[in-house]
C-alpha cells in the first residue's frame, strides 16, 4: 500500500535531502561568515588545525555556497564532494577526539547524506546536475 502512494514520487527523494543537507551547511557557513574569518580561524587553530587562516575562509565558502549549490541542484555532485572532504577533515582533526555522541556523530549523518547526493545526483527539479 505504501509502496503504491509513494512510488510515483521516487525522483523526488534527492530533493528532500538536498533541501535539508543543503540548508545546514548553509546555515553553518553563515554562522561562520558572521562570525569572521579570523573568529573561525582561531577556532581551527586552538585544535590542531594546520594554515587555520587558509583553512578557514576555504571550509566557509565551501560550506556556505555548497549548501546553496545543493538546495538549488546546481553543482550537486561537486558541492556533496568538497561538502563531503569538509566532513572528513573536521571528523579526524576536532571530533574524533569528543566521541561519537555530540561529537562526530552529526558529522557521519551529514556524510551519508552527501554520499547519496554524490551518488544518485539532483534528482528532479533542479537548477542543473
Amino acid at each position: 500500500m505504501l509502496e503504491k502512494m509513494f512510488d510515483p514520487y521516487r525522483d523526488y527523494a534527492p530533493v528532500v535531502l538536498r533541501v535539508f543537507v543543503g540548508t545546514v551547511f548553509l546555515a553553518h557557513g553563515t554562522i561562520k561568515f558572521l562570525g569572521g574569518v579570523h573568529g573561525f580561524a582561531g577556532y581551527l587553530e586552538q585544535h590542531g588545525v594546520p594554515l587555520p587562516g587558509l583553512m578557514a575562509p576555504i571550509v566557509m565558502a565551501i560550506e556556505f555556497f555548497g549548501g546553496l549549490a545543493i538546495i538549488l541542484g546546481t553543482s550537486t555532485r561537486l558541492a556533496a564532494l568538497l561538502l563531503s572532504g569538509v566532513m572528513v577533515a573536521a571528523m579526524l582533526t576536532v571530533t574524533f577526539k569528543v566521541g561519537f555522541a555530540g561529537g562526530y556523530d552529526i558529522n557521519l549523518a551529514c556524510l551519508g547524506g552527501l554520499l547519496a547526493l554524490l551518488l544518485a545526483g539532483p534528482g528532479k527539479p533542479a537548477v542543473g546536475g
